[in-house]
């Protein structure tokens, strides 16, 4: 890993190498994962997924991630715990600690809670998704899925379509996206962008026909109602018609251009269903890149001597089947 990396709390507190560097480990990864086979870098260790929001992909993903590792997962579920009885958060991850796991996996509805933790823990703390913040997991395992379609970022123009202002995604995305050489833009009503759009570091725009003909890449947003105090928009049928991605909007992408969604989807709002399910859409790519980005972080935390240890076996193996086949 260059450098090391003791926590992963934001995608803004990587820096270029430390992107680049995840995203090869998920390569390698790759081939032996596709293959079935599963690699001991986490032999021994105990990760535990601190969910506090529902989840499906990421939490799912964390624990295949672990499993391909050879790790031990644990889950924990907010509604069967302690804090139904009034614990607190830094309480219960104490407790937690003292049963000596070796990484939390914190996902939380309150910005800031996982860099919290990691303030009064002595363990790794892995950011699964905390509130407006950040998921910088999302934002890494989008960079790959994007280098996996389209050869690299640098250079290519990335269009973020939907709840900007809400969501945690978009903002990992744009970190790790800018610093890997892509152009951002991102496109909302004005209710569901930033008071300042400006402040994102981005271009933007209200209607996505103004960014959709240049775009290599679109990002399609679900609106977090649950993030919103009162609706920000007229109705969910007004939002399609506007600013979905459907099959006349779609026309206005380059032939090359790829379609990517965080999940879950609302179909028919945000995507319709023949462009979620069309020829540009990467999504179930992103699912299975999920894991292994995953497993990238999960090593490079928690197991770092013995993830350099397996890289060096994958590089020279891949040296001698090569030289073999020369």
């Amino acid at each position: 890993m260059e450098p090391g990396l003791r926590h992963l709390l934001s995608a803004g507190d990587l820096s270029t190498a430390q992107i680049q560097s995840l995203l090869q480990i998920a390569r390698a990864f790759s081939k032996p994962i596709n293959d079935g086979e599963s690699i001991p870098i986490l032999q021994g260790k105990t990760i535990v997924n601190l969910f506090f929001e529902n989840s499906t992909r990421t939490r799912i993903s964390f624990e295949v991630a672990t499993r391909k590792l050879q790790g031990n997962v644990l889950n924990f579920a907010a509604s069967t715990s302690s804090l139904t009885k009034g614990e607190t958060l830094v309480d219960t991850a104490k407790n937690i600690e003292a049963m000596r796991p070796h990484c939390l996996v914190v996902r939380h509805s309150s910005a800031g809670s996982p860099n919290f933790l990691a303030k009064c823990l002595s363990l790794p703390v892995v950011n699964a998704g905390d509130g407006f913040h950040e998921h910088p997991t999302q934002g890494l395992l989008d960079a790959f899925t994007i280098q996996e379609k389209l050869g690299e970022i640098k250079g290519k123009r990335v269009v973020i379509l939907g709840d900007i202002a809400h969501s945690r995604v978009a903002r990992s995305n744009i970190h790790i996206l800018k610093k890997l050489g892509a152009s951002v833009a991102v496109c909302a009503p004005p209710t569901l962008l930033p008071p300042k759009p400006e402040v994102l570091g981005v271009d933007y725009a209200y209607r996505p026909e103004e960014l959709l003909p240049d775009a290599d890449v679109v990002m399609a947003l679900r609106i977090q109602m649950e993030r919103q105090e009162q609706r920000q928009f007229p109705s969910l049928s007004e939002y399609a018609k506007f600013w979905g991605l459907n099959k006349e909007r779609a026309k206005l992408l380059k032939p090359h251009a790829i379609i990517l969604h965080p999940g879950p989807i609302n179909r028919g709002v945000e995507l319709d269903a023949e462009i979620a399910d069309g020829p540009r859409s990467v999504i179930l790519d992103q699912v299975f890149n999920g894991v292994l980005v995953r497993m990238a972080v999960l090593a490079a935390v928690c197991a770092p001597e013995a993830l350099s240890a397996w890289l060096k076996t994958a590089n020279t193996a891949t040296v001698n089947k090569g030289g073999a086949h020369a």
